[in-house]
């Protein structure tokens, strides 16, 4: 496979050939996958369980078929690791690569028969001489991250140091097609992405910011908020990138997610990573997610990002004290004059 075939993209005209190669390969998957997914449920069951993956999360037929291709298609690329979220341990693809490729193949998979976007999401780091180190590291230190949308439009959003890329996949070629360059993430918005079912098990400081965005215009905020959620982050993320809000997934206290649940190495670095490069920001709710450094391959994490003005107001709510963050829609203290 070279980045002259079908798939590929003039998207990465001046990037270093051995990442645009990577990119148009990857971008050569994501193109047969919206195909493979439009034509769900015709001739195959891609919604089908088939176990679990390595952090213990259930899988669909499509999350192993998915994972399968892209690995296939990396075969004599200048990877020389990938980092799979369907996989225990990263895979040696190359010895001689300079890159190494952290991937989630599907990301949103329970969504699969409802017909909702799902998508892929991938950040790559130059390679080290062994996978703990190539992966490792503070997500600064990553040179590419993005995602494919499989959606009504399925697109390709590429964050480099150079700025934010997209592309449309056009369904008469089969290959991407370059689109104007995305703004940075608006601001303004009166949006916010949340799994309001788990408020009870939410921190103090999470409910009280969404405390006072659901009290609208009666409470500290004055203004009235509209609430979305997809369960399908790639989704949340490419309507915050386009219209806007913040998204956030807390840690709370339930068994096994004091930290989250989603994945630093394979979601929340290349996420951050990538809504940076658009103007935005991403914490764990207080910290920069791009300075941590994940203690192992299936790491979890707090995730909070959108527009700038928003996660650091989420931030401002870890300081206040007990009383003002257990009251509801109470005129807390850091809106008063």
């Amino acid at each position: 496979m070279t980045a002259q075939q079908p798939g590929s993209v003039r998207m990465f005209d001046g990037l270093p050939s051995e990442l645009g190669d990577t990119l148009a390969r990857l971008a050569a998957v994501g193109a047969r996958i919206s195909r493979r997914i439009a034509r769900g449920g015709l001739e195959e069951h891609l919604a089908g369980a088939v176990g679990t993956n390595a952090g213990g999360d259930g899988q669909k037929a499509l999350d192993l078929i998915a994972d399968e291709a892209f690995h296939a298609a990396l075969e004599g690329s200048a990877v020389r690791w990938v980092a799979s979220e369907e996989r225990e341990e990263a895979s040696p693809i190359n010895p001689a690569g300079s890159l190494a490729l952290a991937i989630d193949p599907l990301d949103g998979s329970s969504n699969i028969e409802t017909n909702v976007s799902i998508g892929t999401i991938f950040g790559i780091y130059p390679a080290e001489a062994t996978a703990e180190a190539s992966f490792l590291r503070p997500g600064h230190e990553l040179i590419a991250a993005g995602y494919i949308i499989y959606g009504p439009q399925c697109a390709m959003i590429i964050a480099t140091p150079g700025g934010v890329r997209c592309a449309i996949l056009d369904p008469d070629s089969g290959g991407f097609a370059p689109a104007p360059l995305l703004r940075d993430i608006p601001e303004g918005s009166c949006e916010y992405a949340i799994n309001a079912s788990n408020y009870r098990h939410w921190p103090a400081p999470i409910r009280a910011y969404v405390d006072d965005m659901v009290a609208g215009s009666d409470g500290p905020r004055g203004r009235n908020f509209n609430m979305r959620w997809i369960a399908s982050l790639v989704a949340e993320l490419h309507r915050i990138l386009i219209r806007g809000g913040v998204f956030l997934y807390p840690g709370d206290d339930r068994p096994s997610y004091a930290q989250g649940r989603l994945r630093m190495v394979y979601e929340a670095a290349p996420v951050a990573f990538l809504v940076e490069a658009a103007g935005g920001a991403a914490t764990d709710g207080c910290e920069r997610i791009l300075d941590q450094v994940p203690g192992s391959l299936h790491a979890r994490t707090p995730l909070v990002f959108g527009a700038r003005d928003k996660v650091a107001r989420v931030a401002t709510y870890h300081d206040l004290d007990d009383t003002e963050t257990s009251a509801l829609f109470t005129r807390r203290g850091l809106f008063r004059s």
